[in-house]
């Protein structure tokens, strides 16, 4: 029987049960597991599969809105001195927080699409290339004639570690409201999900559009200057997730013990968002959750690149959330683990990751440990 035959079989035995697991399918069809893996990313490819539980085209997708930029990181070969010339080693790629996610959501099986802004130049065109490769629908994308596309240049100490990045992003600004508004009409996603590249009428827009037609939004910071972005109003967010300084920024205050952080978070929810989510880089996470937060320490980590691991935490939370679970702790958890997939390698988006990553990141079993509470669960 040829390999077309049977991927053919390998969709109609996917059509008839979207939750069957590749053993079943490998079992079934008499192939190993890995040819069926490669059965299903051909039929990802080709789009008649558009993700886990094997999705059929006409579900509703991820609607993710953002940056997709041109990514330069220089790497010092040795450790930086300030003033003189350094030996570096330079490397390019897809970036763009809006664009990570969804890259990262895809590799994961997710059907998504992305609203972005591109420049006419090659750049924008290999940006859009890559992403309807990866599976992305682009079909959203404003394109701007006599405009660059957006690019983020980051340099690295020889560590890996992040010493300072420079955004070129000005073209963002012109999705706008309008622009929104303006949007062919479709089905409605299953979740969205906006970085704060975006202007901040657009992000009070999308707040208001997802509080109408009850989609869950996801918020993801992106930079500290870029939370005047966010609008005071947050009705409507399901999730925010931003970094121990953007919530500093946000409350107007330094956070440093467990009771300023559980209080931080308690009052960024009384302005309206249900739940926040606080990355603390090696310190792990913090988690709103009934009653007060919760955190969760980082798994150990080979740190290679910096670049991409936050974005993949928070590609990570949207799945489990698209998935239906409401456990804001499994969703840092499996978050955790495709952060720390990221952080080992030297991609923006990790090259290994795919459907089947998030499968061993299991609930809180009712006798493991619990995550730590910040002082007995800070009573809201």
């Amino acid at each position: 029987m040829t390999d077309s035959s049977k991927k053919d079989q390998l969709y109609e035995l996917i059509r008839s049960n979207p939750f069957i697991s590749q053993q079943d399918l490998a079992v079934q069809l008499g192939l190993s597991r890995s040819a069926v893996a490669g059965h299903i990313a051909s039929l990802i490819r080709e789009r008649r599969l558009l993700g886990r539980a094997y999705v059929l085209p006409g579900s509703r997708p991820i609607a993710c809105f953002g940056a997709a930029n041109l990514d330069r990181k220089l790497r010092s070969l040795a450790t930086l001195t300030m003033g003189t010339s350094n030996p570096a080693r330079q490397d390019e790629s897809f970036g763009g927080v809006a664009r990570n996610i969804a890259e990262n959501l895809a590799r994961l099986g997710a059907p998504v699409s992305l609203t972005t802004a591109i420049g006419n130049d090659s750049s924008g065109s290999a940006l859009l290339a890559h992403a309807e490769a990866a599976g992305i629908d682009t079909r959203g994308t404003l394109k701007l004639d006599n405009t660059c596309s957006g690019t983020y240049t980051a340099v690295l100490d020889d560590h890996g570690e992040m010493l300072v990045a420079l955004a070129d992003m000005a073209l963002y600004d012109a999705i706008t409201p309008d622009f929104l508004a303006g949007r062919a009409p479709g089905a409605l996603p299953a979740l969205s999900v906006a970085d704060l590249n975006l202007p901040l009428d657009t992000v009070a827009a999308l707040i208001a559009e997802a509080a109408r037609d009850a989609v869950p939004l996801i918020v993801v910071a992106v930079s500290q200057p870029k939370m005047a972005r966010l609008p005071l109003d947050l009705r409507g967010v399901r999730l925010l997730i931003l970094n121990h300084g953007e919530l500093e920024t946000r409350v107007g205050k330094k956070i440093v013990t467990d009771a300023d952080f559980a209080a931080a978070c308690a009052l960024v929810r009384a302005q309206g968002v249900q739940d926040v989510i606080v990355t603390r880089g090696g310190k792990g996470v913090v988690f709103t959750r009934a009653g007060g937060v919760g955190q969760l320490d980082a798994p150990d980590a080979h740190i290679v690149d910096v670049t991409g691991a936050g974005d993949a935490f928070a590609a990570a939370v949207c799945w489990s959330l698209f998935q239906g679970s409401e456990d804001l702790e499994l969703a840092c958890r499996r978050g955790l683990k495709l952060s720390a997939m990221t952080l080992a390698c030297e991609e923006t988006v990790c090259p290994h990751l795919d459907i089947d990553s998030l499968d061993d990141v299991p609930a809180l079993d009712a006798g493991a440990a619990a995550p730590q509470p910040f002082n007995a669960l800070y009573q809201e």
